[in-house]
C-alpha cells in the first residue's frame, strides 16, 4: 500500500485553536502585504480567528470568505528588529546507550542511520556489517550511542517559522515574475517531470505545494548553492542543491530532496525529538535550544554533506540569510499574526468513504508528503480489491465542507476555511485519486460528497488506496499526539513506528495492517 521509508521521527502536536464566526460578505479588496490597519483588517476579525462563510442550500456554493489570516506588512524600508527571543527549547538528551531497531521491509541501512542520527559507518561497525546493501527484514540492529563532544551550534535565527512552510506568508509572491526579472539560468530552464515539460517556476511551485515548503526559501537556497537565479551560466547544472547521487539529478529531484530535509529538521524540532546534528564529516553538533523551528529546518538541511566549518558559515548571517535578505528583505518581516494561535481544534470530520461500505485501515501515522514531513497521514483501502493497482469503483468522499482548490497528479486539496487558499487555515489532502471522475478544482463540496475513486495515481503506491492528511496554515499536523486525526469519532494514534498505528472509538481498537483482516482493521460508517 505504501513506500516504507523508515525515519525515527517523534511527532508533535500544535496546541493552537481557531474560532469561526459567520460571514456572507463578498470578498473585500485586500492587499496581502499592505500595512495592517483600520483599512486592511477584515471586519470582526480578532487574533487567531478564521472566517468562514455560511453555506446556502446544499449544492449552492457559499460566498467565498475573505483571507483567513492577517498577513504581515511588507515594509522593506523599516529598520530590522531582532526576532523575539524564544524560550529555551526542550531538547532530548543525547542517546548514551545502545538502542535496538528491527529492520522492516523497504528499509535501507542509510535511512536507518539517518533516522537515528548516526553515521552509516558507525552503524555498520556496531553490527559487524561490511556491505550496507545486504540487510534483511526482521533482523535486529544495534544502534550505537551519539557522541557530541563538540562546540554547540549556532543561535542565529535565519527565518521565522512561516517562511519555511507553504503558508500564509507565501500568498502574493509572484514566483514566475521574480525568476524572469532576475534573468538567470533558472528563467529558461525546462525539465520533463512525470511526462510533462515544466519550467523552473512550475517545478518550484509543484514542489512547494506538494511538500508545503515556501517557494521563497527554495529560490534562495537555489541561488545560494548554485547561483541559478542570477547567473546565466552556472557551473553546477545537474546537482544545483548539493546532492550528487545520480538519482537526484535535475532540478525537480534536487528540490524534492531539499524540501524533504527542510521538513525533517522543522518537524523534528517541533517534536522535541532532536538534540544534535550529524554533519557530513561525521562530527556531531549539539543544538542551541533558543532557535526556532524554521531555523532548525535550514540548519538540518545544511548539515547534509557539510563539514563543521562550512555548516557554521551556511547558518550564519553571512550564509543563506544574506542571500535571502538580498532577494526578499528581512526574513522576519514575513512573520504572520496568529500563525500558531494559542489553541487549535480540528473541525468536525467524517470518514472518507460512503456509508454502508467497509474499507480497511491499512496505514497508521506516516509522512504527509514523503517521509520528512510530520506523520500527518493515514491510509485506507477500498473493499474487494486485490493486491496491486487495480481499478476501483468505490468512492472517496469529503470529510468536511469546503472548496477544492487543487485537483491534479493524483492529489485533491480541500480548503476548509473557504477563503480559496491552501496556505491558510485547515486543508485536507486526498492522495492517489484517479483522474477519471475526479472532482474539479473550484468545486464546493459538502461532507460526504464524492471526491473521486482511490487508485495508485500520484506519488508512490503499490496498491489502490487513499492517503489522507491535514495541514493548518501550511503546517502538516501529525495524526498521532495531542491533536489526533478524528473522523466519525475514530481517534488516531501511534507508537512511533512508521505506518503502524491505531484507530480507537470507545472500546473498539483497530490496528493498521497492510491488507484486509476481519476484526483487526475493517472499518465502516
Amino acid at each position: 500500500m505504501k513506500s516504507r521509508i523508515t525515519t525515527c521521527l517523534l511527532l508533535f502536536a500544535l496546541l493552537i485553536a481557531s474560532c469561526s464566526p459567520s460571514s456572507s460578505q463578498a470578498i473585500p479588496t485586500y492587499d496581502p502585504f499592505a500595512p495592517v490597519g483600520a483599512t486592511n483588517v477584515i471586519p470582526g476579525m480578532q487574533d487567531g480567528m478564521t472566517l468562514n462563510s455560511t453555506p446556502g442550500p446544499r449544492g449552492a456554493a457559499p460566498t467565498r470568505a475573505p483571507l483567513s489570516v492577517i498577513l504581515p506588512p511588507r515594509n522593506q524600508g523599516a529598520v530590522p528588529a531582532p526576532p523575539t527571543p524564544d524560550s529555551p527549547h526542550p531538547l532530548p538528551p543525547p542517546r548514551e546507550v545502545v538502542d535496538q531497531y528491527t529492520i522492516q521491509a523497504g528499509d535501507t541501512l542509510a535511512s536507518i542511520a539517518q533516522g537515528y542520527g548516526v553515521t552509516l559507518d558507525a552503524l555498520m561497525q556496531a553490527n559487524g556489517l561490511t556491505n550496507p546493501d545486504l540487510i534483511s527484514a526482521g533482523v535486529v540492529l544495534n544502534i550505537p550511542p551519539v557522541e557530541t563532544a563538540f562546540a554547540p551550534g549556532s543561535s542565529f535565527k535565519i527565518i521565522p517559522d512561516p517562511e519555511l512552510v507553504y503558508g500564509p506568508a507565501s500568498i502574493g509572491f509572484d514566483l514566475e515574475a521574480f525568476i524572469k526579472e532576475k534573468g538567470g539560468y533558472l528563467a529558461d530552464y525546462l525539465q520533463e517531470v512525470d511526462g510533462e515539460t515544466l519550467s523552473g517556476s512550475q517545478i518550484i511551485t509543484r514542489v512547494a505545494e506538494n511538500y508545503s515548503v515556501n517557494p521563497r526559501l527554495l529560490v534562495a537556497l537555489l541561488e545560494y548553492r548554485s547561483g541559478w537565479v542570477t547567473n546565466q551560466s552556472p557551473s553546477n547544472i545537474d546537482f544545483p542543491l548539493g546532492n550528487y547521487e545520480a538519482f537526484y539529478a535535475g532540478l525537480y529531484r534536487q528540490l524534492a530532496w531539499a524540501s524533504d530535509n527542510l521538513n525533517r529538521g522543522y518537524y523534528l524540532w517541533r517534536a522535541n525529538a532532536i538534540s544534535s546534528l550529524l554533519l557530513g564529516d561525521g562530527a556531531y553538533v549539539p543544538l542551541d535550544a533558543t532557535v526556532n523551528a524554521g531555523t532548525m529546518g535550514v540548519q538540518y538541511f545544511f548539515s547534509l554533506y557539510n563539514n563543521r566549518a562550512t555548516w557554521d558559515l551556511d547558518v550564519s548571517d553571512s550564509g543563506l540569510y544574506q542571500t535571502y535578505n538580498r532577494f526578499f528583505g528581512y526574513p522576519f518581516h514575513y512573520d504572520v499574526v496568529s500563525f500558531r494561535p494559542p489553541y487549535l481544534a480540528q473541525p468536525p470530520m467524517q470518514l472518507p468513504f460512503e456509508p454502508g461500505v467497509t474499507w480497511a485501515f491499512t496505514g497508521g501515522p506516516h509522512g504527509g508528503w514523503d517521509d520528512g514531513s510530520a506523520w500527518a497521514a493515514l491510509d485506507f483501502a477500498p473493499p474487494l480489491e486485490g493486491l496491486g493497482c487495480s481499478p476501483s469503483d468505490m468512492w472517496v468522499t469529503a470529510v468536511a465542507d469546503g472548496y477544492i482548490v487543487r485537483a491534479e497528479d493524483g492529489s485533491v486539496i480541500q480548503d476548509l476555511d473557504n477563503d480559496g487558499y491552501e496556505q491558510t487555515g485547515w486543508t485536507v489532502l486526498y492522495m492517489h485519486i484517479d483522474s477519471n471522475e475526479r472532482v474539479e478544482a473550484g468545486t464546493y463540496v459538502y461532507a460526504g460528497d464524492r471526491i473521486g475513486h482511490p487508485s495508485c495515481e500520484g506519488g508512490i503506491s503499490n496498491a489502490t488506496h487513499l492517503h489522507i492528511a491535514r495541514r493548518y496554515n501550511g503546517e502538516w499536523i501529525p495524526a498521532d499526539g495531542a491533536l489526533p486525526f478524528i473522523m466519525d469519532g475514530w481517534v488516531s494514534s501511534g507508537e512511533g513506528i512508521y505506518y503502524d498505528g491505531y484507530l480507537t472509538r470507545g472500546a473498539t481498537v483497530l490496528h493498521a495492517e497492510e491488507g484486509v483482516f476481519e476484526g483487526v482493521n475493517l472499518i465502516s460508517r
